[in-house]
């Protein structure tokens, strides 16, 4: 993976919320302090009341938040650009990380932090999101591109350890090792074979042929599965893997079967009664994926009546912001039912992993302006950042409306324009582009102007 930290480091000009009597106005390098009153009066708050900004006049003035025990390999490459750190090995309520949101620049959080409306509105200096995670269904991502703030994760991570705790769970439901184990502890000695089997020759299911199930395909491939597997899209197979061509097929068919689809309006309990009485009697299901993809109460009917030979399950509708005492579900004392805590990537290897790449991105974007990895805007890749001390590098966010690049165009012809890219995803579209300029009062006049237009929603400046 890409090293990142070696980056230079930025001061930048961008959208904050600071008394405009806290001190420090902008210093470019090579143009001296911008000192002018007017310059920020027009950051393009028809959106959203700010007041004026402060820019970074050093990389200790960007402050990140990191929540939920986020890995040291992130700390460190954040450390390395100079970045003010503050780490938390819990989740905040509401309440809490709206209060503490105010003065972040970058937030990071994993899976339980809910970054919604009322969190983004509070964020009055909030520059980008990193979700040190595979979801990002935990932030209101329409809202953070309204205003102009990428949003990143970490799709791949975590890949190898979740498709490793499948095939764990496959092996310990087959063989019914977790009703084993509990009898053990209760000093019960209670061996049998009934029920038991080995998975080699046992057909697969894979619902979701992504990262992670083609991983966990080739893994049950080389331990003697038969795999099938089910994608809306029609997706090249790993080893002899057969791709089959509906979800009740693949049902009717698997022995064990196994979840690996995001958090989407069509997955929300997508496997209810009608889908259970499908499945063969004795099938085993796994869900390591999402807690809203299995309807609870015909899985626990399903189990206890003997039609499903058992299931494991990691993932819950009612997961608790934190380890404690005292959680509830329904499927407690089912039979042959392994229940773990959300351990899918809960490795050393895959938090090292997510904080790495996570990091990294969040690096490139505040320093270069790269959104390579953002899941809410245009992929835009970094170019070399300008080494002229009057080359200024502008990222500019606005609405994918006709007439807002003419606008800006506009404002940007009578300047040498040394790099431009302009994408559009959606209804935003962002822009990234180094110009020359000759004076501190000609800065102020671009970045004024293009902050006066009605169609943008956030201009930074990184040099």
């Amino acid at each position: 993976m890409e090293n990142t930290t070696k980056l230079p480091r930025a001061s930048e000009v961008g959208l904050n919320d600071v008394d405009s009597d806290a001190g420090g106005f902008p210093h470019v390098p090579g143009l001296g302090s911008l000192d002018s009153n007017t310059f920020w009066q027009a950051e393009y708050s028809s959106h959203r009341s700010l007041k004026p900004y402060r820019p970074f006049n050093s990389s200790k003035d960007m402050k990140v938040l990191l929540l939920e025990n986020i890995n040291n390999s992130a700390v460190e490459i954040l450390k390395a650009q100079g970045y003010n750190i503050e780490w938390s090995a819990k989740s905040l309520s509401e309440e809490q990380l709206i209060e503490k949101i105010k003065d972040v620049h970058i937030l990071g959080v994993r899976s339980k932090t809910k970054i919604n409306k009322r969190v983004l509105a509070a964020a009055k200096n909030l520059i980008a999101i990193g979700c040190f995670c595979i979801g990002t269904n935990g932030v209101d991502l329409e809202m953070a591109s309204q205003l102009g703030i990428p949003v990143y994760n970490c799709p791949r991570g975590s890949g190898r350890s979740v498709a490793e705790l499948v095939i764990t769970l496959m092996l310990c439901v087959g063989r019914r090792v977790g009703d084993r184990n509990k009898e053990m502890h209760q000093t019960i000695w209670n061996k049998f074979a009934k029920g038991c089997h080995e998975i080699q020759g046992r057909t697969l299911g894979i619902v979701g042929y992504g990262n992670i199930g083609r991983q966990v395909s080739a893994m049950a491939e080389a331990l003697g599965c038969k795999v099938i597997y089910h994608d809306y899209h029609k997706v090249p197979p790993v080893g002899k893997a057969t791709q089959v061509d509906s979800l009740e097929t693949l049902l009717k068919t698997a022995d064990f079967i196994t979840f690996h689809v995001p958090s989407l309006p069509s997955t929300d309990g997508m496997i209810g009664k009608e889908q259970i009485a499908m499945m063969k009697k004795g099938c085993c299901l796994i869900n390591t994926s999402r807690g809203t993809i299995v309807q609870l109460p015909p899985l626990v009917e399903a189990l206890k009546s003997g039609h499903l030979g058992g299931c494991a399950i990691d993932v819950y509708t009612n997961e608790p912001k934190g380890n404690c005492e005292g959680w509830i579900t329904p499927l407690q004392n089912c039979p042959n039912t392994i229940l773990t805590p959300h351990i899918g990537g809960s490795t050393e290897e895959a938090q090292y992993n997510i904080g790495t790449e996570v990091a990294n991105r969040l690096v490139k974007y505040i320093n270069c302006g790269e959104t390579v990895g953002a899941v809410n805007f245009a992929q835009i890749p970094s170019s070399e950042v300008p080494s002229a001390n009057n080359v200024i590098r502008i990222l500019n966010f606005h609405k994918n409306v006709p007439g807002v690049l003419k606008a800006i165009n506009q404002i940007l012809y009578s300047h040498n324009i040394e790099n431009q890219v302009s994408k559009a995803r959606g209804s935003m579209a962002y822009l990234q582009v180094d110009i020359a300029v000759s004076s501190e009062d000609e800065l102020l006049k671009v970045y004024s102007q293009l902050s006066q237009l009605p169609d943008v929603v956030r201009t930074r400046i990184v040099h």
